[in-house]
């Protein structure tokens, strides 16, 4: 692994570490709905996310830890995948900084899986997460 796949997997270890200490503070005090799955587009790796109090993660990524992050991708069909994220201590906050590239390269997944993951999941859960706190 190079210098700069060192770097970004210590920065994320690190802010994963961190946001995990705010996260277990907030969900201690928070009760908010949770997010699912919806399975119906499970196939071709484009997976909804909707409402729901079924699968015990909080509704912003943000507020996830990395074992919701972890169990996330499994829900959506990418069991093989979802032990990178566990691996590099992906959580909610880590993920929603990662580009493109991060999940392409610093990863190490098949390029197929890599790009469903990112286009179909990891862009959206960004793209909402903007959304809801631009507001």
């Amino acid at each position: 692994m190079g210098s700069g796949g060192r770097f970004l997997q210590n920065s994320l270890a690190f802010l994963g570490r961190r946001c995990f200490l705010e996260f277990r503070k907030q969900r201690s005090s928070a009760s908010c709905p949770m997010l699912s799955v919806d399975m119906d587009n499970k196939g071709n790796g484009c997976v909804g996310v909707k409402n729901s109090m079924e699968n015990g993660r909080p509704p912003d990524p943000a507020d996830w830890a990395v074992m919701d992050v972890v169990n996330y991708f499994r829900t959506a069909g990418f069991e093989e995948q979802a032990g990178a994220f566990q691996e590099q201590e992906i959580d909610g906050k880590s993920l929603l900084l990662m580009t493109r590239n991060d999940v392409l390269t610093g990863l190490q997944l098949k390029l197929g899986p890599a790009l469903k993951i990112y286009e179909y999941h990891v862009k959206p859960l960004q793209t909402k997460h903007l959304k809801n706190n631009s507001s």
